[in-house]
């Protein structure tokens, strides 16, 4: 059976060139490092040195064998090293990035009960409807709406059947009307979102199988998606939301679905990181935690969206 002692120190020796210098360095022998050496050579059936007295060298299957064994050695490291992180819980700096409708009134609470566990954990919580760029901004992770299509980071579901919906307040729907159908829409005030200084006044739907986009305008335009939210429950406008950041308005009555039989675009939520060694105990705590608390709000919501409606036809679930 190779012995991890013996691979740590031919991957030193085929770093250092010398036997003699890798002795010094764990204060060896240079007999001891050779023995070792052998032993690899013979357990593996391969030499991986060739020796002279003036040089030594990686073989050809040396030269094939050294990043699996720096491989082995780095994964027993990283396996050590978590688990005396999490034996000590969770502590260091956590920076979350996340849309400003859904951190204010989903993920605020969240992630306080989450740091009042884990009181040796600094969170730094980034706000913004500005999509963050994982690779270039200090953060650890985003939580992110949309199909995620790029391979480069990591994507974790967290909500994958959210989609957008249409809402307003029961006041604006008593003075301006109901819409009945898409085409209706371009007589309403509509509230409208703006990311990257472009106005989104183009909403897509799904209608008797096949797909459309309904031009809207208004008055209200904002680049804050909860500043849009909160216009709609004050009666100024029709917003076109994601379920996750309106379900709750809906369920107490201070917004109401319309045209529930066309539904909006998907905006599945996601948690993204830019690299799998970025995915530390904190990451999979926090994802964990977050996939359970949208799993119970996701079925919540189902069960409200599909309770009768007064209005008729306005129900709604996920999927």
């Amino acid at each position: 059976m190779i012995r991890l002692e013996d691979l740590a120190l031919f991957v030193r020796s085929a770093a250092l060139g010398s036997f003699s210098a890798v002795a010094r360095e764990v204060d060896l022998l240079p007999g001891q490092v050779s023995a070792a050496i052998k032993r690899l050579e013979r357990d593996l059936d391969i030499r991986l040195f060739a020796r002279s007295t003036r040089s030594l060298r990686l073989t050809a299957e040396g030269e094939q064998y050294l990043p699996y064994a720096e491989r082995v050695l780095e994964t027993l490291r990283e396996g050590h090293e978590r688990l005396h992180r999490e034996r000590a819980g969770l502590q260091g700096l956590l920076q979350v990035s996340a849309p400003s409708d859904l951190g204010r009134n989903l993920l605020l609470p969240w992630l306080s009960a989450f740091c009042r566990e884990h009181p040796r954990l600094t969170l730094r919580l980034l706000l913004s409807d500005q999509v963050a760029d994982i690779f270039r901004d200090p953060i650890d992770v985003a939580i992110r709406y949309g199909p995620m299509e790029d391979a480069s980071f990591i994507a974790l579901p967290l909500a994958p059947d959210n989609r957008r919906v249409l809402v307003a307040a029961p006041d604006y729907l008593q003075r301006c009307g109901r819409p009945r159908t898409l085409d209706e829409l371009a007589g309403h005030v509509c509230l409208v979102y703006l990311l990257g200084g472009r106005a989104h006044d183009k909403w897509g739907f799904e209608e008797g199988g096949r797909r459309r986009v309904i031009a809207v305008r208004g008055g209200l335009l904002s680049d804050d998606a909860d500043v849009v939210r909160r216009w709609a429950i004050a009666g100024h406008g029709i917003a076109y939301k994601s379920w996750l950041d309106v379900g709750e308005d809906v369920a107490a009555g201070r917004l109401e679905l319309l045209l529930g039989d066309c539904p909006g675009e998907a905006a599945p939520l996601h948690l993204v990181c830019p690299h799998r060694k970025q995915f530390s105990p904190a990451v999979q705590q926090l994802y964990a935690l977050l996939k359970s608390r949208f799993a119970a709000l996701g079925e919540r919501m189902r069960r409200r969206a599909l309770a009768p409606s007064p209005h008729g036809g306005e129900g709604w679930g996920e999927g």
